[in-house]
């Protein structure tokens, strides 16, 4: 079974990844590292302009999140996303088929991990090979407090953020970014889960539906 964690940055798909790695003792890889490694490739028969052509957030973001914010608006930083997560669907399908052919249990978390790339990847091998579930935050306000709370070691907002205007910039960011997830996976009938409250308990269900 390969389970398919999906979402925007900071709304607990690396959380409950671990945490079913630990309970349960499946592995888990992260979409980041299939990008690095699609990335590679692609470095060696694409262009220049052709890579930020595919990688739009990569090319355009800055040394900070207030230089990043500050040039592009919080939309079209999630457009950027959505558009850079393609580039990776064909790692992710080649991973995941591969763990299948091998029979062993896997999860893949991340952003690039989309309802129509999980839909995609149950029409072309199978429902009963995959569990997905995508992970949302809506509340701007709750977002901006909790962000700043974050334990997480190296957290890239807080160390790249030193203006207040730019934690809500990526507040609306994800908040924009979550609606379009929420859109997604309406339309091909996934489930979804808001983190804004209860966080722990959220995270609880949605390991008990992905593992039920």
């Amino acid at each position: 079974m390969i389970y398919l964690i999906g979402g925007p940055a900071k709304c607990g798909k690396t959380t409950l990844a671990k945490q079913m790695s630990k309970k349960f003792g499946i592995p888990w890889v992260s979409s980041d590292t299939l990008q690095v490694v699609a990335w590679k490739y692609i470095e060696k028969y694409s262009s220049s302009e052709e890579i930020k052509k595919l990688y739009p957030h990569n090319a355009l973001k800055g040394k900070t999140n207030d230089e990043t914010y500050s040039n592009t608006t919080p939309q079209q930083i999630a457009k950027n996303y959505i558009k850079q997560a393609k580039a990776t669907y064909d790692a992710i399908d080649m991973f995941c088929i591969c763990e299948i052919t091998d029979g062993n249990n896997y999860i893949v978390e991340g952003y690039h991990v989309t309802p129509q790339l999980a839909a995609r990847l149950m029409k072309k091998y199978g429902k009963e090979n995959f569990k997905a579930i995508f992970l949302v935050k809506q509340d701007v306000e709750k977002f901006v407090q909790d962000v700043k709370k974050s334990s997480t070691p190296n957290d890239w907002i807080l160390k790249k953020t030193k203006k207040e205007e730019t934690f809500y910039k990526i507040a609306t960011m994800i908040v924009y970014y979550s609606n379009w997830f929420s859109t997604e996976a309406q339309k091909y009938n996934l489930p979804l889960m808001n983190m804004d409250v209860n966080f722990t308990k959220q995270l609880q269900k949605a390991m008990k539906f992905l593992r039920g």
